[in-house]
């Protein structure tokens, strides 16, 4: 396969200058964000955008300086999930500035620039059914984008919020200058941990990037009125799958209703909750995520 490189004449669009010149500019922006985490699933169900919003609001709760990049492209939830969705957008002196969805979190999504909720993600093309030969090229220039002309500051942390698939990683390995590491979302059901399994050997075995660890998804519901707890999914321990290939566990979050209500209205479940199952579980799992970017800053 020919590079950009390879090509001898691009008929005078100077698309190598213009994508080495983004490929620049995203460095330089990256250059400011002391951690790169990029979420992902494998599978798509398992509330994976929910985990991304959740950690990122614990943090930023800490004081921490946060920002969210929504690079589901075809399914951008971040911003309806954060609040920002219909916020207008301003231009700064070096490109757009992300909406904050709360006092120390940015969040930047395809959805922002979508003009309603039931708009799609059409790419220009002849026919759309000749379109599928340009989707994953522009899917990737579309994050290339967000990630070279959003004026994220000054973060300690940036959460990448990838696709589901296991083939998204790599994308953004290619992208990125670098990454702090990974976390793995997956819920307790056996077809979850089986796709999973695929997720965390493309990021540890193939990519050489470093896991994070995994998080186990509504693992159980804790009943409002007397406290039992009881699985909501058959299945093994999710620990036996990060024993199984060496990584560590993050820890579980129960289901609560009140994280999906939270997310529809568009506002953060840490905010209005403390004390809770599930808002305990969060914040462990987000130290845990801050002990370990600091530990791989550190050396």
């Amino acid at each position: 396969m020919k590079t950009y490189k390879d090509i001898a004449g691009d008929g005078g669009s100077n698309i190598l200058e213009q994508v080495t010149a983004q490929q620049g500019r995203v460095k330089s922006r990256m250059a400011s964000v002391r951690h790169i985490v990029a979420v992902m699933s494998g599978k798509g169900g398992v509330g994976k955008s929910s985990v991304v919003v959740n950690l990122a609001s614990a943090l930023a709760l800490q004081d921490y300086s946060i920002g969210i990049l929504d690079a589901d492209i075809n399914g951008a939830s971040i911003a309806r999930m954060t609040g920002v969705r219909g916020q207008p957008l301003s231009t700064g002196e070096t490109g757009v500035m992300p909406p904050a969805a709360t006092r120390n979190l940015k969040v930047m999504s395809i959805d922002l620039f979508l003009p309603d909720d039931s708009t799609p993600v059409l790419w220009d093309a002849p026919t759309q059914k000749d379109a599928y030969t340009w989707r994953g090229m522009m899917e990737i220039a579309a994050i290339r984008e967000f990630l070279s002309d959003t004026e994220w500051g000054e973060l300690d942390f940036l959460f990448i919020d990838l696709p589901p698939g296991t083939d998204k990683l790599p994308n953004m390995v290619d992208l990125l200058p670098r990454i702090s590491g990974t976390i793995i979302v997956t819920i307790p059901s056996q077809l979850s941990q089986f796709v999973v399994g695929k997720s965390i050997s493309m990021a540890k075995d193939l990519l050489r990037t470093p896991v994070i660890g995994l998080v186990e998804n509504m693992s159980t519901y804790v009943c409002r009125q007397c406290g039992h707890e009881e699985k909501l999914f058959p299945g093994e321990l999710v620990e036996e799958l990060a024993s199984r290939y060496d990584v560590p566990y993050l820890g579980r979050i129960p289901f609560d209703p009140r994280v999906a209500a939270c997310a529809d209205e568009g506002s953060l479940f840490l905010e209005k909750y403390s004390g809770l199952p599930a808002t305990t579980a969060i914040e462990q799992i987000a130290q845990r995520v801050g002990d370990f970017c600091e530990i791989v800053e550190s050396g």
